[in-house]
């Protein structure tokens, strides 16, 4: 083949392959928008199955506890066990679907990050743990806790979760939970890398997990209880889903032999 065949052949040929790239390129922004689209419409439907669900739930709750007061003195006690259990399950399903929703809107958005004081973070969590901590006589205590960039409303509720969780957990009759901060590598192992990263860490006086559960405790719906205990199995996978939506990591520390475990996780500074 002379040299101006073979550049016409070999022009041919990019010129084919650029047809191709641009054909597969158009299919995947397509694919992409599908996706993007796909994802919003399933987030709006589980955001309108969880409103359209507490509206039955409140009321199967508030007419149970109508009954019961209205009807006082004239039930059995079977009846006002019955009527109990079904206000408890109400209850149940509705924060069921509360966790539901937040742990699909967690990462799957944009975050609202911001400059937050976690000591201010903190306040909010204790807040929103306000009744366990009365109920329980706990106490809680933290270090000086540092200024990150993130989202508030999500690292309060990762703080709640994680407190509220070594509240539930605690047997003994003084719980204590103790949050710290300190700097952090990327690389523990490495001293002198540089500290680009903060470490919170949430330690309680319970009854410590079984390192050989460290990992199944993140995922969704593992729970390493039965019923005896609170809780809807989202809590800690909720808690994992924010941090790394923040770019950080999270993990558990427990010895079964001692008591109490340790919650750390990880914010980029």
């Amino acid at each position: 083949m002379d040299k101006p065949a073979q550049n016409r052949t070999e022009e041919a040929e990019i010129e084919r392959l650029r047809h191709a790239l641009d054909a597969e390129t158009r299919a995947c922004v397509e694919l992409e928008s599908r996706l993007d689209r796909a994802s919003t419409e399933f987030e709006e439907f589980i955001s309108r199955t969880a409103h359209d669900l507490h509206e039955p739930l409140r009321g199967i709750a508030a007419f149970s506890q109508l009954l019961a007061e209205t009807h006082a003195g004239r039930l059995d006690s079977d009846a006002g066990e019955f009527l109990q259990g079904i206000r408890d399950g109400a209850v149940r399903a509705q924060s069921l679907l509360t966790a539901v929703v937040d742990y699909w809107a967690t990462g799957t958005g944009e975050l609202h990050t911001e400059s937050v004081d976690m000591e201010a973070v903190l306040r909010q969590a204790l807040l929103l743990t306000d009744k366990q901590i009365t109920e329980r006589k706990a106490v809680v205590t933290h270090d000086p806790l540092p200024q990150v960039r993130g989202d508030f409303e999500i690292l309060a509720k990762v703080l709640h979760h994680l407190i509220r969780n070594a509240l539930e957990y605690c047997a003994t009759p003084s719980p204590r939970v103790h949050i710290s901060c300190r700097e952090w590598g990327s690389s523990p192992a490495c001293p002198t890398e540089p500290m680009d990263n903060w470490l919170f860490s949430v330690a309680d006086n319970g009854p410590g997990i079984d390192p050989a559960f460290k990992d199944r405790i993140f995922e969704p719906f593992k729970r390493l209880h039965g019923k005896e205990y609170p809780g809807n199995g989202l809590g800690l996978a909720f808690c994992k889903k924010a941090i790394e939506s923040h770019g950080g990591k999270i993990w558990m520390e427990s010895t079964p032999a001692a008591p109490g475990s340790t919650f750390s996780f990880t914010l980029p500074k």
